[in-house]
């Protein structure tokens, strides 16, 4: 899986792109070589809102996009409440594309029977 960091009204620190690519490492094991995942970290600058700092994540997979977003008031909070997000949509869609699979199997197997009978 290849890994866009980017930043909006702040700049990305090295140690910002480890922990995003040790964090999501575990996403990189369920999805495809060519998965391309875009993380985007921004500050808002509005004192009022007590969690400033937005990290979005986008990942493209083939034929679905998946997009996850949070706040938090610290950067590193917001990367792993937006990478948790982001690994519960991956494994609901790995889960749908299995059961359809299986689905699709048994179907075949059962008419395949018919069709020797």
């Amino acid at each position: 899986m290849r890994i866009e960091v980017k930043g909006r009204n702040t700049s990305v620190t090295q140690a910002q792109r480890e922990q995003i690519e040790r964090r999501f490492r575990k996403i990189a094991r369920q999805v495809s070589e060519l998965a391309q995942l875009e993380v985007e970290l921004s500050e808002q600058r509005n004192p009022s809102i007590p969690e400033a700092q937005v990290a979005e994540a986008t990942l493209y997979l083939k034929g679905v996009t998946l997009r996850a977003r949070a706040e938090a008031g610290d950067m590193g909070h917001a990367i792993n409440l937006c990478e948790e997000q982001l690994f519960k949509q991956v494994k609901r869609h790995r889960d749908k594309r299995r059961k359809r699979r299986e689905t699709r199997a048994a179907q075949a197997a059962a008419y395949g029977a018919q069709a020797q009978a």
